[in-house]
Formats: C-alpha cells, structure tokens, sequence
C-alpha cells in the first residue's frame, strides 16, 4: 500500500525534518571542535589529532581541495566558518533558520527566536580568526543545541509536525555517532603501547564527552575500556546519543507520522531496529566494527532517501495531481 496524504504539507514536513536536523548537525560539530580543543590542551598531542576530526565529517577530500593539511586554524575554519562548504556550523545554523522560518505558523515563537538567535549570535562570534575561537564558544553552542530540544519539547504540541522534528534530529544523531565511533575506534585502538594507560583512558574518555556521555557512562559501565565504550554508544538502549536508543525513537515516531499505512522507510527502519535491539557487542567487533558502521551509514542513508519519497516528494506530487484535477 502507497503512502496516503497527510494533512501536514509536503514542504512544512520537509522543513521540520530538516531544521532539526541542521540544528543537530551543527551542534554536533561543536561538539567534535570543543573536545578537540580541549584534548590539544590537555595532552602534547602533535597536528595529526585534526585529521580524525575531518574524517568524522566525511569531507577528507573536500576539505584538502580547499585546505591542504589538517592544523587546528584549517579545520575550525573550514567546520567553522567556511560559509561555501554545506555542513560547516555556520551554514548548517542558516539553513535550519531559513527552514524555521518558513514553518513560522507551524513551531512556537520561542522556536523561532531561539534559532534566530543563535545564528545571530554564532555570526558574532564566529567572525574572529580561527585561532581565537575558544572551546567555550563551541560549549555555547552545544548548550544552545540543548535549549533547542527543550524548548521544542515544552512549547510544541506533540502531534504530527512535533514527531517530524523528532525523527530529523534522531535520524541526524545516529549518523553522527556512528561517524564519531568509527572513525575514533581505528585512530585509537591501533595504539598498543598506550592501552590502559592513562593517555589511552584520556582519549577513550574525549570520545565519549564528544557525546557528553562520560558520566552516565561511568555510572553504568565503570572503567573506560573500548569494548564497552563501542557496546555503550550503540547498543545502549537508555543513553539519548546511543545509536539504538536514537534508531527506537525515530521509529515511534515514524510510526505515528505514517499512521498504520506501509511505507519502504518505514520498513528499512524497523528492520535496523530489531537488528540491535537483538546485536551482541562481541559478534559486532568480531565481524568487523568499521564494516558495521559503514553498513549502518549506508542504511540510513537509504532510510533518509525513503523518507524523501514516501513522505515529501510523494507528497508534492500528490498535492499537485489534486491542484490539477480541481482546476479541470
């Protein structure tokens, strides 16, 4: 059975996807420069700790097309700064104003002037050299990424278009993570000489704060090893930035959004659901942690294109089969 229309516009649903998911983008990326900073400062670590950054992005070969070598002023401003490249934080923070904008009528006031102005403010301070960006304006940022949610939570009504920034912030967090731990998980295991010394516990901890996820790991895990920091970040069915807490709830809320009717999206994602709902951590590094992952990013990759057919193209061309039939 095809998708049926919603009541919801095709173009109101896509920019409610969309702006969560921009706004989590660059709050994300925040996220990677803030610990960066703070790890450069805390161990005598030499320019090769910024390429990881970039690697996590995905955009190693944009990135030396532009930059050449990965330092620290390269990277900030190209995830920073760089107003050509799609994803840097600032770009991300005006296509989710531009996409909040347009739905005015549908989120809060207080949505609206949040992102507003957080992508005022960001413009402010971001217009320094990269060099004189502090950690404490990325912390401002990911702070700001926390107040989002809440506010979205407490001032929106939790029906349809509620759940359409739910899924685009949850399918958005999965992504990132799988990115982050992927991309960690092979710059720091490989250092044999440094396992379960301090320097290893201090890396492996930079990760887990990457996802503000150090203490409620030590709460339920205890000592940082990398088996259970992998076992923690995607299979953790409690912590929100876990892979398998995110997938779940992008499927509820899928599962409203489409009403009982079958959709391919809908399928794909529930299938991803079950399979680490029942995953064992051992099985998953055994077979091959990297090629995990990358499956994994592959598969939301076709979620997020379903998404796109079932939901906002089909949309759209429905709404304009009507339009057409009501002006014969």
């Amino acid at each position: 059975m095809s998708v049926e229309t919603k009541p919801l516009l095709s173009r109101v649903a896509d920019s409610l996807y969309w702006m969560a998911r921009y706004m989590e983008r660059a709050e994300n990326v925040a996220r990677l420069l803030e610990v960066n900073l703070h790890l450069q400062l805390d161990l005598p670590l030499d320019g090769n700790q910024w390429q990881p950054v970039i690697d996590t992005c995905g955009e190693a070969p944009a990135f030396r097309k532009k930059y050449g070598e990965a330092t620290q002023e390269s990277v900030i401003a190209f995830l920073a700064q760089d107003r050509d490249y799609a994803n840097s934080i600032t770009s991300c923070l005006f296509a989710a104003r531009e996409n909040a904008r347009s739905v005015r009528e549908t989120i809060s006031s207080e949505m609206w002037e949040h992102v507003n102005g957080v992508y005022l403010k960001t413009l402010q301070q971001y217009a320094k050299p990269p060099e004189e960006l502090s950690p404490e304006v990325f912390r401002d940022l990911r702070l700001n990424g926390h107040m989002f949610q809440g506010i979205t939570d407490a001032t929106m009504s939790h029906n349809e278009p509620w759940h359409f920034v739910r899924l685009g912030r949850q399918m958005e967090r999965a992504d990132k993570t799988s990115r982050l731990l992927d991309v960690k998980y092979f710059m720091l295991l490989p250092r044999d000489a440094g396992v379960g010394t301090p320097y290893d516990d201090l890396l492996w901890s930079a990760v887990l704060k990457s996802v503000s996820g150090f203490e409620m790991y030590r709460q339920s895990r205890g000592k940082v090893s990398p088996r259970e920091v992998v076992s923690f970040l995607v299979l953790d069915p409690d912590f929100p930035r876990s892979i398998r807490h995110s997938i779940a709830r992008a499927v509820d809320s899928l599962d409203v959004i489409r009403g009982g009717v079958e959709s391919q999206s809908a399928r794909q994602l529930g299938e991803l659901r079950r399979e680490l709902d029942e995953m064992d951590v051992d099985q998953m590094i055994l077979s091959g942690l990297h090629e995990f992952l990358d499956n994994l990013q592959l598969r939301l990759n076709a979620v997020g294109a379903g998404l796109q057919r079932d939901f906002f193209a089909l949309r759209t061309q429905m709404q304009s089969q009507t339009q057409a039939v009501g002006g014969d």
